[in-house]
């Protein structure tokens, strides 16, 4: 008997939640190979036209002034602050796991589709990350300047397109739902005047991109990881609490 256990680090901030969560467990028997998304240059449209933007953006007159110009659409009347975006970012994730634990089966199995989440959540950050150490970009409120790209709404696009993926065959509008929260954590970036329209843009292009690439990766990592031959299984997934942040903790046993 031997027990793989992969992390999943679904980073979510201590200032999120107040009550810790009693952990459970869920077991699945996984006996179907992943079901994965083919590459095709046209899935690279959509997010290469927000990332691009968003660079455009950074260097063009003009979009500036539409950034400053939607900001101060948002700011004017703004007494206070609406934290939302805070936990809005991970909904669109969490839920594919709350929708199977309801029974309602998404296309990839327990293991296959945490694989994909911690390979998209992977990208996503290092790719935010990155951008905003080499951009240095000021925030719209002068905090800082890590402002480009959004993380919130690149986390927030990245899950919309996990759930799209996972729940198309079954109903449009479970990825259609996805897309509006995520679209919700963006302009709530804004709103709070974290984030101008240029980054929320990047951020949303980055988070669907990389799950599509998160996707493709799949057979390559699943192989990596679990062998070549489906292999009957039982997992479970436990979420711990470590008094910052949440964690998903993966066991398979065979």
């Amino acid at each position: 008997m031997k027990k793989i256990i992969l992390i999943l680090f679904l980073s979510l901030s201590v200032e999120a939640f107040t009550q810790t969560p009693a952990p459970g467990d869920s077991i699945y028997i996984l006996t179907e190979p992943a079901k994965n998304i083919k590459f095709s240059y046209k899935q690279l449209i959509i997010p290469a036209v927000l990332i691009g933007y968003g660079f455009w953006g950074n260097e063009s007159g003009q979009i500036k002034s539409f950034n400053s110009q939607i900001r101060d659409e948002f700011t004017e009347d703004i007494d206070r602050k609406i934290s939302i975006d805070d936990f809005s970012r991970y909904v669109p994730a969490v839920s594919v796991y709350a929708l199977n634990a309801f029974g309602i089966e998404g296309k990839n199995t327990m293991r296959d589709r945490s694989v994909i989440l911690a390979t998209s959540t992977i990208l996503t950050v290092g790719t935010v990350f990155a951008l905003k150490s080499a951009t240095n970009v000021e925030r719209p409120d002068g905090t800082s300047n890590n402002s480009f790209p959004s993380g919130h709404t690149a986390i927030a696009f990245a899950g919309a397109e996990f759930l799209y993926q996972e729940y198309k065959d079954k109903s449009v509008w479970y990825g259609v739902a996805g897309y509006t929260v995520a679209l919700g954590t963006g302009i709530f970036r804004m709103y709070n005047n974290r984030h101008w329209l240029t980054d929320v843009a990047a951020g949303a292009g980055i988070g669907i991109l990389s799950t599509k690439v998160a996707y493709w990766m799949n057979p390559y990592i699943t192989k990596r990881l679990f062998g070549s031959k489906p292999e009957k299984s039982t997992s479970f997934l436990s979420p711990s609490y470590n008094g910052r942040e949440f964690l998903i903790c993966y066991v398979k046993t065979f």
